[in-house]
């Protein structure tokens, strides 16, 4: 699964508070399910829930949906697609610890596709990109909040 480790780096990139405390950005696989055919190629797709524990977020909430939404629109784009993946494909709930602090649980529908294929009897297997849409949002080299930058 590449999925995972990349949005922990797009989150790390994005946010100061996971560069100095990245025990507080836990991530973990569940639901997930292989879908495979019968076709000549043992390819298939890995379908699972990421989700995200942030412990003690010290912020607005916004900062950390904007660079997932950002991640999103580049490796799981189909998500914003239709309505029910709109409506399913990315949920949350805060726990609001303190005036200042929540936590904040993150739940992502997301899809992996592994080509396999045989070369002089060996398997190899390569992960495929997501197709690019239209209108795909650039990678974020600032974030602002209320005008004021906060990475």
């Amino acid at each position: 699964m590449l999925k995972p480790k990349l949005l922990r780096q797009a989150l790390t990139d994005s946010l100061q508070l996971f560069q100095t405390n990245p025990e507080r950005l836990k991530m973990f696989v569940d639901g997930g399910r292989i879908v495979s055919t019968l076709a000549p190629s043992l390819s298939f797709e890995n379908q699972y829930t990421l989700t995200l524990f942030i412990e003690d977020f010290p912020d607005d909430v916004d900062y950390l949906f904007v660079p997932i939404l950002a991640w999103l629109r580049e490796h799981q784009p189909d998500i914003m697609a239709t309505e029910e993946k709109r409506r399913t494909g990315f949920i949350h709930k805060v726990d609001v610890i303190s005036d200042v602090l929540s936590d904040i649980r993150i739940d992502l529908q997301l899809t992996e596709r592994a080509i396999v294929k045989e070369v002089d009897g060996a398997l190899h297997v390569n992960h495929a990109l997501e197709p690019t849409w239209p209108g795909a949002a650039t990678r974020p080299t600032a974030i602002y909040f209320n005008g004021e930058v906060i990475q």
